[in-house]
């Protein structure tokens, strides 16, 4: 059985839910507080023991390439006044074995997937998505090789979420447990209404996958939104080979919306060493000036003004 070394990171993406930010930054360069999303899904990688990541990435999309390579001139400005700590940081982010290939098309997730073809090879690979921030004690994507060591098959993440809600997921129809929360998976439907919804159990963003996978996704047909849907891949593949669902039970930060991004930066503020302390004073304060009516600031007649000329 062949070891798990490779991760695919798809971020080529328009990022059109947060314009005008994303206009000109890619959505995966917005930082929670001060560290981009992606840093946070190439740090999941590596803690699982992931030792090649390719990131698929579009136009406008070079920081991403930058944010990972060197900076002579800030290095050597940090160490010149005596910055360490911000120099470390600096430097987490260089000396890793990434690699860039382009979408050229936005053809659908199945698509950009097998732009990784030729990285991967015939070994089994992990595919993170940037839109999911996954905390726990053991990285879920480590939670997925593990269970791909017992099982020599492939490993779909998991999570239940509201019923109403899986019109946005590709959701699984899952059989009995394996074991406790690995299930064997009838068929994999990509966002299913509600009422046709075979679970709540709805894919996370977490993939392992065999390299077989590419033969089906070389043929596969566009799906919902008239794209090439990795669900519909996986639904083929098991046909052929067994495909697992892992049910995940730690956190998952959605932070591919802008409601979820700003609940996700506020956990993670509460935790940061430099703003914990004043942001947890300053989420009481207001929450307290909510409750008596108040917290009405200048930016928020602004964007009222703003919402009140848009809808003329």
């Amino acid at each position: 059985m062949k070891k798990v070394r490779k991760a695919i990171i798809p971020a080529a993406g328009y990022g059109t839910r947060f314009l005008p930010a994303t206009k000109a930054m890619p959505k995966e360069m917005i930082p929670i507080v001060d560290k981009p999303t992606i840093q946070f899904i190439v740090e999941e990688a590596i803690a699982s023991g992931i030792e090649d990541i390719l990131i698929i990435t579009g136009k406008l999309k070079r920081p991403i390439e930058d944010h990972f390579d060197s900076n002579p001139e800030l290095e050597e400005n940090l160490k010149a006044k005596g910055k360490h700590e911000l120099l470390k940081l600096v430097e987490e982010t260089t000396g890793l074995n990434l690699y860039f290939a382009r979408q050229s098309y936005p053809l659908g997730l199945g698509h950009a997937v097998l732009q990784a073809k030729a990285f991967v090879g015939d070994e089994p690979f992990v595919v993170m998505l940037g839109d999911d921030i996954m905390a726990d004690e053991v990285p879920l994507t480590k939670q997925l090789i593990e269970g791909y060591e017992k099982t020599h098959a492939s490993n779909i993440a998991v999570m239940r979420v509201p019923h109403e809600e899986t019109s946005s997921y590709g959701i699984i129809d899952p059989e009995a447990e394996a074991e406790e929360g690995l299930y064997n998976v009838r068929k994999f439907v990509e966002k299913p209404d509600p009422e046709d919804a075979p679970s709540d159990l709805a894919i996370i963003g977490r993939y392992l996958l065999t390299p077989q996978i590419f033969d089906l996704l070389e043929k596969q047909a566009p799906g919902v939104g008239g794209e090439i849907q990795l669900t519909d891949a996986i639904d083929a593949l098991n046909k052929t080979q067994r495909v697992f669902a892992k049910e995940f039970k730690g956190d998952r930060f959605d932070v591919g919306d802008k409601f979820g991004f700003l609940k996700t930066t506020i956990q993670y503020g509460l935790t940061h060493p430099q703003v914990k302390d004043d942001l947890k004073n300053y989420v009481i304060e207001l929450a307290k000036e909510l409750e008596n009516g108040g917290a009405k600031t200048k930016m928020d007649a602004e964007s009222h003004e703003l919402e009140d000329k848009q809808s003329k």
